[in-house]
């Protein structure tokens, strides 16, 4: 069987498992520098549909998920170009990639498992029952990203890299924020109408993985600023990092919880606390 019918049939299941919002741009674009260009165009019919409203649901969860989201973002404010940019968490393969072991979690994880997590965390908000439409139609397009791409494959770009630095220099940071990043992102981080707010109350809260220096110094050095990606320094993303997560935010109730088996990363925002042998 080939891998394109083998898909196919993925397609048909997700289908029978079953928010109005602005269309999105067309399906067939592929925005520029992007991993996708090969994933064929999204289907007519209802697979199709499904697909075009879980993009839509994705790019305006604020508006699209008002009773799950508690804060000004989308699920694109991370996942850029409709998830499809690499080093910048795309959403190419992710569906091959569950069920998945997760370590924060420590439990075995289904993709609506995930979704939930970022719901909960980078939107600060409440979970969305799996068998919800809503929710069907966010895997559908997920799935459809996912077109060729094999249980164990390797994505390049997948994720986002992590550096090896572990601090930043925070007055550094500052300083560059108000250079490079405080234009589209606002002076204290409230956001604007080009770009999302990174602290505060209108952002993620302290649980989601942006929150961690590693992870917001790799999504800086390879995605910003916006308009020139690449051009700061290992060194000044990762002290414009270290400023971000210094910065106020929703709490997360719980987190201390995280990483039950004591292996919680070096970067982690917060202590845990392992679970009794």
């Amino acid at each position: 069987m080939t891998s394109q019918r083998r898909w196919a049939g993925v397609f048909v299941t997700i289908l029978g498992l079953g928010c109005a919002a602005p269309a999105p741009p067309p399906a067939t674009d592929d925005p520029g520098g992007t991993m996708a260009a090969g994933v064929p165009p999204i289907p007519d019919g209802p697979l199709g549909a499904s697909i075009r409203r879980g993009l839509a649901i994705l790019s305006a969860t604020h508006d699209s998920l008002p009773a799950q989201v508690g804060n000004a973002l989308n699920c694109t404010s991370c996942h850029l170009d409709q998830g499809r940019r690499p080093d910048a968490m795309p959403w190419i393969g992710v569906y091959s990639r569950f069920p998945q072991y997760r370590g924060r979690e420590a439990r075995v994880a289904t993709i609506e498992d995930r979704i939930n997590g970022c719901l909960l965390r980078s939107m600060n908000g409440s979970r969305l029952p799996a068998d919800d439409d809503r929710m069907r139609d966010m895997v559908a397009y997920m799935a459809y990203l996912s077109i060729g791409v094999a249980p164990g494959d390797t994505t390049i770009g997948r994720g986002v890299p992590k550096p090896s630095i572990t601090s930043g220099d925070t007055v550094h940071g500052a300083a560059i924020w108000q250079q490079e990043c405080a234009r589209c992102h606002g002076t204290n981080g409230e956001g604007t109408a080009a770009a999302p707010p990174t602290w505060g109350p209108d952002s993620y809260n302290i649980g989601a993985g942006m929150a961690r220096l590693r992870t917001a110094a790799g999504f800086i050095r390879h995605n910003m600023p916006f308009d020139r990606p690449g051009t700061l320094s290992d060194q000044d993303a990762a002290a414009v990092a270290a400023y971000l997560v210094s910065r106020p935010r929703p709490d997360f109730p719980g987190k201390e919880h995280d990483w039950p088996n004591g292996d919680a990363p070096p970067d982690a925002a917060y202590p845990t606390l392992p679970s009794p042998r």
